[in-house]
């Protein structure tokens, strides 16, 4: 197994001499430490593997390879598998790596199925994956696709919909999602890094997961996207069919140039963004997709690391769930023909059974 962390050398600098010998020189902790904690928040920053524990066919393995880049810049990148790993061969080099989540693909014959787990003693929640669309999927059913090379030099954020519920298991849901990505103080972070967003939108009537991955950008309020592109990227303009410079300021744009104007979408930026962007001033904030897209549903929840007791499991709720109703359906039809009591006996089943739904 091999990573591509910027602090791999924690695990000691390798150096072969003449005889064959490996010798190991090991580096100072305090850089290491320092490496690990988030230097404004003090937090320790999260860090994660996403690997499958099955051979992958090419569109899941493509699938995999979107989501490390999705968990960049703190992931291993080239992570390399053998057949011959098992889960505790990377669980004995996550710890001197700093590594906190891992993220395990597997494909059967019947589901495909995401593991999202924390290291080293879990939880380990279970999500299936009912429908995805890779990156480039995305990408082409786009007409301008936006994905700079920068864009992945900082995390995402990340936004919860739909989670605010008292059961236990979308609780674990939340509070894993919500420290896979390192946290920001909103005093202190920087406009420029918040160039990502991850959101996870729970549907409770059907307990699907939306998941969505887009970029960030912002543009000026009431600038034309011809002033804009001459600005950010000091391109002479083509004013062989203007009669005078004004029409080229003055000339109106594509249709899509008053898409950021409405009051909704706009923020008053804190500092100055950029060559375009300016401080104290009105900025439309424009969300683009750039995957992976996934609808899944969480199944089970596990107490440790994919071991221990299962604390929620979507199958046998669905079995208890229909056990109740058919013992409904039953005594409804005991009931049916009898008059009384038992007449009130049936409308109080029928309200139990409006409280279980």
């Amino acid at each position: 197994i091999c990573g591509s962390f910027a602090d791999i050398n924690q695990m000691g600098r390798f150096k072969n001499n003449k005889k064959g010998r490996v010798n190991v020189k090991p580096i100072a902790m305090k850089k290491n430490n320092q490496a690990n904690v988030d230097h404004v928040t003090g937090d320790k920053i999260p860090k994660s593997f996403v690997f499958s524990r099955t051979k992958l066919p090419g569109s899941v393995k493509q699938l995999q390879m979107d989501l490390r880049k999705l968990m960049l810049p703190y992931t291993a990148l080239s992570l390399k598998e053998k057949k011959r790993n098992t889960l505790r061969d990377f669980l004995n080099v996550s710890g001197p790596m700093g590594v906190t989540h891992f993220l395990m693909l597997k494909k059967t014959a019947s589901a495909l199925s995401l593991r999202v787990a924390r290291t080293p003693q879990g939880p380990t929640l279970t999500f299936k994956i009912h429908q995805y669309s890779l990156a480039s999927d995305i990408a082409q059913s786009q007409l301008r696709p936006r994905c700079p090379p920068d864009l992945f030099k900082n995390p995402p954020l990340i936004v919860l919909s739909g989670f605010g519920t008292q059961e236990l298991h979308l609780k674990l849901a939340t509070i894993m999602f919500q420290n896979i990505f390192p946290a920001i103080d909103i005093n202190t972070v920087k406009l420029s890094t918040c160039q990502r967003l991850v959101l996870l939108n729970y549907n409770k009537d059907t307990k699907l997961i939306d998941f969505r991955h887009y970029s960030i950008r912002l543009q000026p309020v009431g600038v034309s996207r011809r002033l804009r592109k001459f600005v950010e990227k000091h391109e002479v303009p083509d004013l062989r069919n203007l009669q005078d410079v004004s029409d080229f300021v003055t000339k109106a744009g594509y249709g899509s140039e008053s898409e950021g104007d409405e009051e909704a979408a706009t923020v008053t930026l804190s500092s100055d963004l950029g060559r375009v962007n300016r401080g104290s001033t009105k900025s439309a904030v424009k969300l683009q997709e750039i995957g992976p897209r996934m609808t899944m549903q969480l199944v089970k929840v596990e107490e440790g690391l994919c071991s221990g007791g299962i604390i929620f499991d979507e199958s046998e709720n669905v079995d208890e769930r229909t056990a109740k109703k058919k013992q409904n359906e039953d005594g409804d039809e005991e009931g049916s023909g009898e008059e009384g009591e038992e007449g009130s006996e049936e409308d109080g089943e029928d309200m139990d059974e409006d409280l279980e739904d």
